[in-house]
């Protein structure tokens, strides 16, 4: 059972549309985003609009909606970015809604930031933000792929 939407939740906003997203796809139940300090271009966030804190609460329905839609992406980064894996893990670090991650690996064990291993968890600092510009051409680049693949053009 979901909460109603919270309205100190970062992702309850931007799936109500209070606050902006670089959107990759929309539907009633997810919405998928990029996140606004990647791990490397392309970095996305698939998020249920229902508020729930921890992806083990989602009903199988929602789970089963935020994989299907994580996989459209990865098809999409895959063309995209010329690589071979895609990971998806949920963290529920930094915002507590549940949110699926959604990250193109360019190495084996490519599946996290370079400068967390580096810093460690104790003095690691999200990586830097693009520049709007950036992340609006790789959003448009996803969204592009998406469509591509399922004759649709996601949402906005």
């Amino acid at each position: 059972m979901s909460a109603p939407a919270q309205a100190d939740c970062l992702f309850c906003r931007i799936a109500a549309g209070a606050l902006p997203a670089h959107k990759l796809f929309e539907d009633e139940h997810v919405l998928a985003f990029l996140d606004l300090h990647p791990i490397r271009p392309g970095h996305a966030l698939v998020i249920p609009k229902a508020h729930h804190v921890w992806f083990e609460d989602l009903p199988e329905p929602l789970a089963t909606r935020v994989t299907t839609c994580a996989q459209q992406i990865a098809r999409a980064m895959k063309r995209l970015y010329g690589v071979e894996r895609v990971s998806m893990f949920y963290t529920g670090i930094h915002v507590p809604h549940a949110h699926a991650h959604v990250v193109p690996m360019h190495h084996i064990h490519d599946v996290t930031s370079v400068a967390y291993l580096d810093a460690g968890p104790e003095s690691f600092t999200p990586p830097p933000q693009p520049a709007p510009e950036a992340l609006r051409a790789s959003a448009d680049a996803l969204r592009t792929e998406m469509g591509a693949e399922t004759g649709a053009s996601g949402g906005r």
